[in-house]
């Protein structure tokens, strides 16, 4: 199994669109082959000093995928071409960590 946390921060003030279109997206990558799990995550509310925020316009998109081939052929989706297309100009970075489960 790959776990994939792509921290995604958007251009001031464009979180909620980007995040709608990574809503209407959500259904395709579902279906994809080998996705276990896919879903954005914000900060959570009154945590306290525990938390380390990602702050208003960031977000985690938490992905689990069955191997790395699945994974490559999520990127090359049809749908994740227009996804990225859709957003391209409201994103400032992204920060993509691939993990394996440790043993």
């Amino acid at each position: 199994m790959i776990h994939v946390l792509a921290f995604i921060t958007t251009k001031p003030g464009m979180r909620d669109a980007v995040l709608a279109e990574m809503r209407a997206n959500i259904p395709a990558v579902l279906a994809e082959e080998g996705c276990i799990e896919y879903g954005p995550a914000i900060d959570a509310e009154g945590i306290g000093p525990l938390q380390t925020a990602i702050g208003p316009d960031s977000f985690v998109v938490v992905e689990k995928w069955s191997s790395a081939a699945t994974l490559a052929a999520h990127g090359a989706a049809p749908h994740m071409k227009a996804y990225g297309a859709k957003v391209r100009d409201m994103v400032a970075s992204r920060v993509i960590h691939v993990l394996s489960p440790a043993a």
